[in-house]
């Protein structure tokens, strides 16, 4: 679990379970982007936005149209899972 400044706890659930990424560098990035949110005081809202339009740009300028929709529904219950557990 991570904490940002006043920022929520987030739970990591990487995709797949055995990353090549070690839990720090995914820690560090993570905490990077929370406190570029806190620093631009950004609202719930506006953090979801900015943060689903980021996950769409990459999705489409990284991944081949044919397994877009496969990975986002491997995303999107792996999202769901993570909010779930709370």
């Amino acid at each position: 679990m991570l904490i940002c400044e006043q920022f929520y706890y987030f739970e990591l659930i990487l995709m797949p379970i055995l990353s090549k990424y070690s839990n720090e560098q995914v820690e560090n990035l993570v905490d990077d982007l929370l406190k570029v949110l806190v620093e631009h005081k950004a609202p719930l809202d506006l953090s979801l936005m900015s943060l689903g339009n980021t996950l769409s740009h990459i999705i489409n300028e990284k991944v081949p149209a044919a397994q877009r929709k496969q990975l986002v529904e491997n995303f999107a219950s792996a999202l769901s899972d993570s909010v779930e557990k709370k």
